[in-house]
Order: structure tokens, then sequence, then C-alpha cells
């Protein structure tokens, strides 16, 4: 799937109260830090990671956290 597909999904997942999130998200995927789920996500699988991921400050703990559920490969 590509990137923009992926972040106009997440896109619909994050309040808009939240943008300081999705900001670091968006950020994360151009510096290579995150990386695009190597099989489908569902909706289901695709809003619990988000959710999880707003439930706390955006930090490099939680951007890697959220790379292992979007990519279970990632080195992160």
């Amino acid at each position: 799937m590509p990137i923009s597909a992926l972040l106009a999904r997440i896109r619909r997942l994050v309040p808009p109260t939240n943008t300081q999130h999705y900001d670091e998200i968006v950020r994360n995927f151009g510096v290579g830090a995150l990386r695009p789920p190597s099989t489908p996500m569902s909706d289901g699988e695709l809003a619990r990671a988000i959710a999880e991921f707003l439930k706390s400050s955006p930090s490099a703990e939680s951007v890697a956290t959220l790379g292992r559920r979007l990519d279970p490969t990632t080195p992160l």
C-alpha cells in the first residue's frame, strides 16, 4: 500500500485535536523511522495501533511502539 493511502487511513483515525500525533507519524514516515505494514492491516488492527499511539505524547518510544505494530519486522 502506498504511504499516501496509509496516511489517509491514519488521518481518519486521528482526531483533529491530536494534530501533533499525526504530524509525528508523517514526519517519521518521511525520515524512514516508520514503514508501511509488510502485510495488509485491517481497519480494526490499524485503529488499535493508532489508539495505543494516541495514549501518550509523541516520542521516540511511542513511535517505535507504533512502528512495531505497523510492521513487526521493523528493527525499532
